[in-house]
């Protein structure tokens, strides 16, 4: 039976208990799909929402305050109806349904889970598209209610869908509010407490201090997937740890700091090697941990190679590289699907690029797969489907932050060497990096490197005479379009050259450049530009003039 708005407003201004539940049960069912409202309505939305809110107050039963909560949860969908959510008032009664209040000893023994699951469910609609109450969230101190029962995460009393909503409002307030992130960080102590959540939601034991296992499962090879409620879980935890972690990995942390986000690292190497159910989930989780890994302090990425040799595993230089190997897996997964390169594809880029600065076992098996000795060189770098052809075609990508991720990454596997640099990329593709580095000149930027060789093939070692430099392949020798001209001919063909230099420069076309004496590129103006031509010409004639003298 469809009611009328006005209708349900008139049941619910009766004070009555059953027919209030009657009107609501009929509204619920009927809008429970309903995301857009109907336009002119808003004074009476808001007015039923009052209603509501005063029902709520009152010592009602079950079913009743279960209806009420579930039309708060429609209405609030509504952004432009939220007015009587976002007061204080309001939120505090959500609050208490929650089950969040502090120290109001409202919770009962054994709590109503539909009740405070609906409550959560108001609570993330409102903090989501009201900006006051977030304010007033952080002001009735709800995180430290949400923290209170996340340090209850091994608790049976709270079923998945409790767990699940307290997770997704915590991230949603944490997202929103700096002054809430700062205290779940810090007073709360954040990174400890979800930690914990998490070892508990993946169900963990520890067979050595910064070496995990799944309970039941120690020392399989191959663990079966997570569950999907558990998945969901995690995915939260690892979304809210990413907002309180953000700034980690520019502050220098304490070494009681560094031994939780170790202890951390150790359950994100865990989520890095577990699958879920489906290929998507997998790697919707595998994304999430990838980003809070990127936070992490870089010595604190030692954990990621702890764990021992074990049958099965990928061994180099004596260090497990099983995690490393999915890390690389995943991010050319991300780059051969293309899309949306910059969120997608960098955040695992930036963290093999740091792992393989900080620790040398990391970059030299990095270095193996991605850029093998060389031996095609009758192709461009860019040219190929091998990974290291996939990343050079990137370092001339139109978005900057991609390019320079792609060029920074192959420049740290290489040692930061311009040479050995240029010999995998061709100078051209290498050129964009090198002027912003100041290193056009050539040379190698100040870093942490181990001395290691770079052997060369016989195939490399018998073109490399041929190799064109800028390219980087061997290129067909061209036949010379000066031979036969006189020197006046090239200085006239050459001072040609330099005047439609000149001219698409005063046009504002192009802007002629120089390597300056730090390296780096800066303005050549057009007189310089007539100098240096006047000036190769000039001594090319008195070096002919000198030896038609002897």
């Amino acid at each position: 039976m469809k009611m009328d708005l006005n209708a349900i407003i008139e049941k619910m201004e009766t004070g009555d208990q059953d027919a209030a539940l009657t009107a609501l049960q009929t509204y619920n069912k009927e809008k429970s799909q309903c995301f857009l409202f109907t336009p002119g309505e808003e004074e009476d939305r808001e007015r039923l929402g009052e209603l509501v809110l005063g029902f709520l107050e009152r010592d009602l039963q079950p079913s009743c305050q279960l209806a009420c909560l579930e039309t708060i949860r429609i209405l609030s969908r509504d952004k432009k109806s939220l007015a009587p959510f976002a007061t204080r008032h309001a939120m505090h009664i959500l609050i208490r349904h929650a089950g969040l209040g502090q120290g109001e000893g409202i919770t009962p023994e054994i709590p109503d889970l539909e009740v405070i699951v609906e409550a959560l469910k108001c609570l993330c609609n409102i903090v989501f598209n009201s900006e006051a109450a977030q304010e007033v969230g952080a002001e009735l101190q709800l995180i430290m209610g949400l923290a209170e029962r996340l340090k209850q995460c091994r608790e049976p009393q709270w079923n998945h869908d409790v767990r699940f909503f307290d997770l997704r409002l915590t991230f949603l307030i944490t997202a929103l509010r700096v002054d809430v992130r700062a205290q779940l960080a810090r007073e709360l102590r954040g990174v400890s407490l979800l930690s914990e959540a998490l070892d508990a939601t993946l169900g963990l034991c520890w067979p050595d201090m910064y070496e995990v296992a799944r309970a039941g499962f120690d020392g399989c090879s191959e663990l079966p997937p997570l569950g999907r409620q558990e998945t969901e879980r995690a995915m939260e935890i690892l979304k809210i740890l990413f907002n309180v972690t953000f700034d980690s990995n520019r502050r220098k942390v304490d070494e009681e700091e560094a031994a939780t986000y170790r202890h951390l690292g150790a359950i994100l190497r865990h989520c890095i090697m577990s699958t879920s159910e489906g290929e998507e989930r997998t790697e919707e989780m595998h994304s999430h941990t990838v980003n809070l890994l990127g936070n992490l302090p870089l010595p604190c990425l030692d954990v990621l190679l702890m764990p021992k040799v074990q049958q099965g595993s990928i061994e180099y230089m004596g260090v497990n590289m099983d995690a490393v190997k999915v890390l690389l897996e995943f991010m050319e997964k991300r780059l051969d699907r293309g899309n949306k390169l910059k969120e997608t594809l960098l955040p695992s880029l930036n963290l093999l690029t740091e792992s393989a600065r900080i620790h040398r076992e990391t970059r030299k098996f990095l270095r193996m797969k991605v850029l093998p000795p060389l031996r095609d060189v009758k192709n461009r770098p860019e040219v190929g489907n091998a990974l290291r052809n996939k990343l050079v075609r990137l370092m001339t990508h139109i978005d900057t932050d991609v390019k320079h991720c792609a060029a920074e990454f192959l420049f740290v596997l290489c040692k930061e060497s311009v040479s050995r640099f240029i010999k995998y990329t061709g100078y051209g593709n290498a050129a964009g990096l090198l002027a912003a580095r100041g290193l056009m000149r050539g040379g190698r930027d100040p870093g942490h490197y181990s001395e290691d060789e770079d052997s060369d093939t016989e195939e490399y070692r018998e073109a490399k005479p041929h190799i064109n430099p800028v390219t980087g392949r061997v290129e067909e020798e061209q036949p010379n379009p000066m031979e036969g001209m006189t020197e006046e001919q090239k200085e006239y063909e050459a001072m040609k050259l330099v005047n439609m230099f000149d001219k698409l420069s005063r046009e504002q076309v192009i802007q002629p450049m120089k390597i300056g004496a730090d390296g780096k590129m800066t303005s050549l103006q057009p007189q310089e530009l007539h100098y240096l031509a006047r000036q190769q010409f000039g001594e090319s004639n008195n070096s002919d003039s000198d030896s038609d003298t002897n």
